[in-house]
């Protein structure tokens, strides 16, 4: 795994320190911020200077919960559907993904020169997600689909000041494995996010600790780590328990604030937003199952409160 040292010496996330994720975008910007996103596409607010402005703000909060507790950040653009068929969903031509790719980097180029210091070194993140649902593998590609699938919008964050691409929210494993190809063909770090049912195996049925082995031993290792989206912690740490070393590959976890299934979650008209301090109780206890977790955010329904008592009790407890 000569790729994944050589990561380790890149990404700082990586050196045992804590860093923080932000939250769930796109449900804080709709349920709190009352904006409207078709497809659930944040990247669409990048049309004009008010929403440009707005997605900056969204971030003020993380990095003063960087600020004060002195951890390091990891910053997703709002890309995470900038990708062709939802792009094309929104009368996006390929041409103006690639703009908007670029826009999303350059926007966490100035927060993280807005908002990096020495106690709080922040990282950026090309976010990729799925071609198809978020939630069911309805769109399924072999792994060589997805590297072409997946290319242009990886291609796009090289040639920016992204520190590593993470592509979330993964429903099987072949198509990761296009995206760590895609990935490794560019230079820049991969890290790869799984979702997980409430019976923590991904919605195709593979387990999580197969699924990781699959993409390690198809990419020789590729990736920088693996990561656990879009899940509630008690939806999976009953599987981590199995101890399997491929587990050790975990080095983040984006929890939802929710113990609903994506089901109940997909048809839910209001915002489950779980109670902050239990989901920072149900984090810390991955950690005696993920000795390696070092990055620990949330995804939806969470938002600023959740994350600083994420932090509060991970330092608390270390």
């Amino acid at each position: 795994m000569a790729d994944v040292v050589t990561y380790r010496s890149q990404l700082p996330q990586l050196s045992g320190a804590l860093f923080l994720t932000d939250g769930g975008l796109e449900t804080t910007l709709i349920y709190h911020g009352g904006f409207d996103l078709p497809c659930f596409a944040a990247f669409d607010l990048l049309k004009d200077a008010a929403g440009t402005e707005a997605l900056r703000s969204y971030f003020d909060p993380y990095l003063e919960i960087g600020h004060e507790y002195g951890v390091g950040l990891v910053l997703d653009t709002p890309t995470w559907r900038a990708n062709a068929d939802w792009g094309a969903r929104l009368g996006y031509s390929r041409e103006e993904l690639d703009d908007v790719n670029r826009r999303a980097a350059a926007l966490l180029e100035d927060v993280k020169t807005a908002g990096d210091r020495e106690r709080t070194p922040i990282v950026i993140s090309g976010a990729v997600g799925p071609r198809g649902d978020a939630y069911r593998p309805d769109t399924l590609m072999t792994a060589a689909e997805a590297e072409r699938y997946h290319a242009p919008q990886i291609e796009t964050f090289a040639d920016t000041a992204v520190d590593l691409v993470s592509a979330l929210t993964l429903t099987y494993a072949e198509e990761a494995v296009g995206i760590v190809r895609a990935a490794r063909s560019t230079d820049v770090p991969m890290v790869i996010s799984f979702t997980v049912e409430t019976d923590g195996r991904l919605p195709s049925g593979q387990g999580l600790a197969e699924a990781i082995e699959q993409v390690d031993e198809e990419t020789e290792g590729a990736a920088a780590y693996f990561m656990v989206n879009c899940a509630h912690p008690t939806h999976f740490a009953h599987v981590l328990e199995e101890g399997k070393p491929e587990h050790r590959r975990i080095r983040g976890v984006r929890a939802n604030a929710s113990r609903q299934t994506h089901a109940e979650l997909d048809e839910s008209t209001e915002l489950d937003d779980g109670d902050p301090r239990e989901l920072a109780s149900d984090c810390d206890a991955l950690r005696a199952l993920l000795p390696d977790l070092t990055v620990v955010g949330g995804c939806c329904g969470t938002d600023h409160r959740h994350v600083a008592e994420i932090c509060k009790t991970l330092l608390s407890a270390a």
